[in-house]
């Protein structure tokens, strides 16, 4: 079996972290992931990454750099994270697909959240990636 790429976007603004809280399927409504998607056959992962934020935000953003790493998913899926960034002008995200609450979280807020169990790391590599340092209660 091919592995698919999930991609999930680092979206900082201002020195905050976007968090999407997911409305389905059913066994991950209410927990906060980072927000992305898959990757479409032969679409380049930074595009799904721009696509995805589109689609599920209603943003224009633009890729930065891949956060080294990669986590595994429900197979056949691996979550590949970048950071992001709002272009000037894009509209403020919205909860369009998928999603039934948005929250930006300073560095000392990140863990308020109940994240996805495979998020956890993916996220805690890319806070480290960004130079956000947070006070994370539940330990390494």
């Amino acid at each position: 079996m091919t592995e698919r790429i999930v991609v999930g976007a680092a979206l900082v603004d201002g020195g905050r972290l976007l968090a999407a809280r997911r409305s389905a399927p059913a066994d991950l409504a209410g927990r906060w992931e980072l927000p992305g998607g898959k990757v479409e056959p032969g679409e380049a992962p930074e595009a799904a990454l721009v696509r995805e934020l589109r689609e599920e935000l209603g943003v224009a953003a633009e890729a930065g750099e891949r956060v080294p790493g990669q986590w595994p998913l429900r197979p056949p899926f691996a979550l590949h994270v970048w950071t992001a960034r709002l272009l000037p002008g894009s509209p403020a995200p919205a909860p369009l697909e998928d999603h039934d609450a948005l929250r930006w979280l300073t560095p000392a807020r990140i863990w308020d959240v109940p994240w996805l169990d495979q998020d956890v790391p993916a996220l805690r590599q890319a806070l480290a990636h960004l130079g956000m340092d947070t006070a994370d209660a539940r330990g390494a």
